[in-house]
Formats: structure tokens, sequence, C-alpha cells
């Protein structure tokens, strides 16, 4: 594409160690791709140092938006504000813990042909403890088998997408399993994927907030909530 119009955006939630790292080398990526790009971060609650980091960071990168959540809205959450707040023809959006390669949304823009709506990543090599891979894969195949998927991987949140997509396609869940919503509204609306492998890393700062039990019960009962919603009643193929 030429000259695209890109929007960039991650979650924050206590990523103070990683967070401005993400900043610098997202500004960095997108000025080497367009001149009309903007950056957002949606800070969901954190209670770490972010906040302050965020705004000496809007002080130097005058393309950086940061929309606070005062109180925690949870993964999808922080991704619907994002997507909601984002201006540009094409919405990237990321993780905040820097455990994808921000610059490899140069690999992405290329895939981004006419006809396609969506480059969804895929993870060359999961770079995560052994528990967190196999539980991932057993994961991924319960949402193949349950949704019905044909992408590789429905759990990399290294995305590529046209804002017109969310004409069609309303996100409802505040839980992580918003990507599961947001792919398999997307494939039931026919738009069309392009899949691009890319680099997974070990998370150098804090740690995951999906592995407590309250959390993995809220998200396996909105699984099964989400499967009647979109299988069963098939209210996923309707046009919001």
């Amino acid at each position: 594409m030429n000259k695209p119009s890109i929007t960039a955006f991650c979650p924050c939630y206590n990523d103070g160690g990683t967070i401005a790292s993400m900043i610098i080398l997202m500004d960095e990526t997108c000025r080497k791709l367009t001149d009309d790009y903007e950056i957002i971060v949606v800070d969901d609650g954190s209670s770490d140092q972010s906040r302050k980091v965020l705004e000496e960071l809007k002080v130097k990168y005058e393309k950086l938006r940061v929309i606070l959540h005062e109180k925690n809205k949870g993964y999808g959450g922080a991704l619907r504000s994002g997507f909601a707040a984002a201006k540009k023809e094409l919405i990237f959006y990321t993780d905040g813990d820097f455990q994808y390669d921000v610059t490899e949304l140069k690999n992405l823009l290329p895939a981004m042909k006419d006809g396609v709506d969506i480059v969804n990543g895929y993870k060359i090599a999961r770079s995560d403890p052994l528990h967190r891979k196999i539980i991932g894969r057993m994961y991924h195949f319960l949402m193949k088998l349950l949704f019905g998927f044909k992408i590789r991987d429905v759990d990399c949140d290294f995305r590529l997408i046209r804002r017109s997509v969310f004409d069609k396609v309303t996100l409802t869940y505040d839980s992580g399993i918003i990507c599961v919503e947001l792919i398999k509204k997307i494939q039931d609306a026919g738009f069309k994927f392009a899949e691009v492998p890319v680099s997974h890393y070990f998370r150098a700062y804090g740690k995951s907030q999906f592995f407590n039990f309250k959390r993995i019960l809220k998200v396996g009962t909105n699984i099964l909530q989400l499967w009647w919603q979109l299988v069963i009643k098939k209210e996923g193929t309707r046009v919001s």
C-alpha cells in the first residue's frame, strides 16, 4: 500500500517496564511506513508507574493519544476502547507487554492487498513456559473445534484490520475472550483474511493477568456464552 493511513494501538495494564519502549518503537516503525498515523495507548486502570510514563511520553510524541480507564475493565474492554477511538483507515494492535516485535508491522502491510480485510499474525514459535505452551495448544484446538476457525492462530494479538470492518462487527465482551469474538464475527461476516508469521518473545516485565482461578472461570463461562450466541443462535451473522 502507498502511504497507508494507520492507527497503531496497544492496551496497557501495569506494563510500566515495557510501555515506553513499545511507544518509542511503534512511533519509529510507523514513521518509516507513512506520515499519516496515530498511536493510541489504552491504560486499563494501571496501578504501577504506567500512567506517569505515558504522561511523559505524550510531551515528546505528538502522535500519541492516551485513553485512561479509571477502573480496570479487562483486556476486552481496553481493546474495545482502542477500536472505537481509532481514526485511520487501518488499525494495527498488539499487546503492551513487548512479547511481539512491533517492527514486524512492516511485514503485515504488504499482505493487506485489495480484497483483504484483516491480516492476522501467527506465532512462529511461542516463547512461553512449557505449561503455557501446553495450555495454549489445548485452547487453540478447543476454539477451532467449537467455533470452526480457519486461521492458524486465534490467540496471536498482532493484527492489522481495516477500520471499515467495525461498521459491520460490534464487539461486546470485556474479557480476554474478545479475541475469539473478534475473529468469529469477522469470519462469519465474510471478510477475507491473510496470515503472516510473526516472532514471539518471553515476557520481560510483569506477569500474565490470565492465570488465576477467577479469571479462568470467567473466560470459561464467556466461551460457553459466546458459543451459544454465535454458533447455536448464529447472532454473529447479523449486521450490526
